[in-house]
């Protein structure tokens, strides 16, 4: 498989560059040799061919071909906000969110929460999150980034003034399943709860807020499964 690595500035076809410090790296990792072809993307949608000129010491220098226009993302995009699962668990959601084709990924402190992040410690981990989705991204084929989101507390999200007409989905074991209905027709969130589960009040304040409750299904959702299992409703049903 050929190697795919994200560069963090705009392509341009015909031009020749050594490799940021990230890309260089994942490419000597490969053990890449002069001659190699890879792939490189810069979020703007399209695949870039390239071809390895030179491995020095100091540089990968590679040679940019024309741009591929490539959609890999779901249909109507998706934003999945939660209260934060503790450990690597959000890690592995990051992942596999970005490989269902997540847009946004909004974390969240809720009272129940048992991972609880500010300031500088919340920088460091949305900075982590997001070289997640960049690796991600280079593995599944996607040629657009999803954005992290910084660290929000639930009440001063839901409070903030957010537009569009899309379905905004209340993961619950509360809800309807039924409430899930049609696939998307325009962007979309899905709210979903920390381990503990969202209090009544902060359930209350996401249905004032315009969300409406779904069920998943009769077995208890883990808070890092629950918001991939709507993902890929939505990629399926789409």
């Amino acid at each position: 498989m050929t190697l795919r690595l994200f560069v963090d500035a705009p392509l341009r076809a015909g031009t020749s560059f050594a490799l940021p410090p990230g890309a260089d790296r994942h490419a000597r990792v490969r053990r890449v040799q002069p001659g190699a072809m890879l792939i490189l993307f810069d979020g703007g949608g399209a695949d870039w061919p390239a071809e390895v000129l030179a491995v020095r010491r100091d540089a990968v220098l590679v040679h940019v071909g024309e741009p591929q226009a490539v959609d890999r993302e779901l249909r109507w995009p998706a934003t999945i906000a939660l209260g934060m699962p503790a450990n690597e668990r959000m890690d592995t959601l990051v992942e596999k969110a970005t490989e269902l084709g997540v847009a946004c990924i909004q974390p969240l402190v809720c009272e129940r929460s048992v991972l609880r992040l500010d300031g500088e410690r919340a920088g460091r981990k949305r900075a982590h999150w997001q070289a997640i989705a960049v690796a991600a991204c280079e593995q599944c084929g996607r040629t657009r980034l999803p954005e992290i989101a910084p660290v929000a507390a639930l009440a001063d999200w839901l409070a903030a003034p957010r537009g569009g007409n899309g379905q905004r989905l209340l993961l619950t074991p509360h809800g309807d399943a039924r409430a899930l209905g049609a696939p998307p027709q325009a962007a979309w969130c899905a709210l979903s709860g920390p381990e503990g589960g969202f209090t009544p009040a902060e359930h209350a304040a996401a249905l004032d807020a315009g969300f409406v409750p779904v069920n998943l299904g009769p077995r208890v959702l883990r808070a890092d499964t629950a918001p991939l299992v709507v993902l890929a409703w939505a990629g399926l049903a789409g």
